[in-house]
């Protein structure tokens, strides 16, 4: 059975469409009240210009477009889809040029390699996360600015290649730094792409090196203008850097198992890792810091293995590193660095020649039905929350967040007893026990009139 190359590269573009379509009606959740709704600097392009200069200029932009063009869930979630696909066919050529670059395999294996990576990267159920959330547009669109970056850095590297090229490379930099800061580690992911190579040429160096500069210079021009001062204060009043080392050893633990046990994706999981070095923990730190170790080991001699591990270790950097969070782990945040485990998985199969097409279709049809089983959360408000406290019950915001969803949709009764269990669970949080009163009463907000009458038996 030989792999029919004409269309591999749509592959992962048509079947990420088909399936995340599947939840385009899904309704608005979480954070997209608060980041897409109910922020009036992205209610349209004027209120979005009169904002500027803001952080995520570019994210902002295009929930401004959304609003210009359709207010809808749906229309939010196209985007999110369409940019999500164009990532996938991004990756798909990214993954090519590096499998024939790092000289992996031949032309058939390259293929290969870039089709496996690609449909993980489109079809892994955890990237719903990024695609069928809304609010996680931040993560599609700085990957697509990082995308183009790198490929147009390559693109500048061949012989005879414009300066153009190298521009254009920087623009995209800009770009995604507009979606999302954590683009900042992209000149490093350049530098990760030189893997292999026994001494890179000085004119391989500048444009990374020239790409850090420009990322410390806009944030030294934005420092004074936007609150990133106040969120580098709240994150080292948080944890000591001991402390934050062993939690954030406990997170990126947590975020390699979700790459394997789909039945624990959780949008808001609110891990409570202990802030301390416990034996486990400890062998926690000494796997992540092994692996680590051989992926710097393996550049030289196993290229594509440094490749894929680094790769992953990168792009969590910026959210996952020293830098202390509120909440230590969010799936989402494995939306880009899926690719490194997924380059080795692609790897793994262009070597077993003979069966990589069945393994192929198998891969797509299992992250398929994956990803269709974990958009079917997003349906409503009441499924997403009954999914989030069913993995989290120590989550109390997941309490009180479906106790209001439950309300909304005329379903009082149980609202209420949710709302008892979450100030049964802390009597301190004052949220829970307010919303209940305003249940009894009907004065609860966001409760449609038409079921204000139904609370008068609670």
């Amino acid at each position: 059975m030989r792999l029919p190359r004409a269309w591999l590269p749509w592959l992962p573009v048509l079947l990420a469409t088909a399936v995340f379509s599947s939840a385009l009606h899904a309704s608005f959740q979480f954070d997209d009240w608060r980041v897409v709704l109910e922020d009036p600097r992205v209610a349209s392009l004027a209120a979005w210009w009169e904002s500027m200069p803001g952080m995520r200029a570019l994210l902002k932009f295009t929930y401004a477009l959304n609003h210009e063009w359709d207010a809808a869930p749906a229309g939010f979630r196209a985007v999110n889809i369409a940019l999500h696909a164009l990532n996938a066919a991004l990756v798909f050529v990214l993954a090519r040029q590096l499998a024939q670059r790092l000289r992996v395999a031949d032309a058939t294996g390259a293929a290969i390699i870039a089709t496996v990576t690609g449909l993980v990267f489109a079809l892994h159920p955890v990237q719903a996360e990024s695609v069928t959330y809304i609010s996680g547009r931040s993560n599609v669109l700085a990957t697509l600015g990082c995308l183009l970056a790198l490929l147009a850095w390559l693109r500048g590297r061949e012989p005879g290649a414009a300066w153009g090229w190298m521009l254009l490379a920087a623009l995209c930099q800009v770009a995604a730094l507009a979606g999302k800061e954590t683009a900042a580690v992209l000149p490093l992911a350049m530098l990760l792409c030189l893997a292999g190579e026994h001494w890179p040429a000085r004119r391989d160096l500048i444009a990374p090196l020239v790409l850090c500069a420009l990322v410390v210079a806009l944030f030294m021009l934005a420092w004074p203008h936007l609150p990133y001062d106040y969120l580098l204060r709240t994150s080292l009043d948080t944890r000591g850097l001991l402390a934050n080392l062993a939690v954030q050893a406990q997170g990126v633990s947590y975020l390699v198992g979700q790459l394997f046990l789909w039945n624990r994706l959780n949008a808001d999981p609110m891990l409570q890792p202990a802030a301390a070095f416990t034996p486990v923990v400890l062998l926690q730190g000494a796997v992540l810091a092994a692996a680590l170790v051989a992926g710097l080991l393996a550049l030289r001699r196993r290229p594509w293995l440094g490749f894929g591990i680094l790769w992953f270790f990168l792009w969590l950097a910026p959210t996952n590193s020293l830098l202390a969070r509120l909440d230590v782990a969010n799936d989402r945040q494995l939306y880009f660095a899926i690719v490194g485990p997924a380059w080795l998985l692609g790897v793994g199969i262009a070597h077993a020649r003979r069966w990589a097409p069945q393994a192929v279709l198998l891969l797509a049809v299992a992250l398929s039905y994956g990803a269709t089983v974990r958009n079917r959360v997003y349906a409503t408000e009441t499924i997403f929350w009954r999914d989030v406290v069913a993995k989290s019950p120590h989550n109390l915001r997941a309490w009180n967040n479906l106790g209001m969803a439950l309300a909304v949709e005329c379903q009082p009764a149980e609202a209420a007893q949710v709302f008892e269990e979450a100030i049964r669970r802390n009597p301190d949080d004052p949220r829970p026990q307010v919303n209940l009163a305003l249940l009894q009463r009907g004065e609860l907000p966001g409760v449609p009139e038409a079921c204000r009458a139904t609370t008068d038996f609670l």
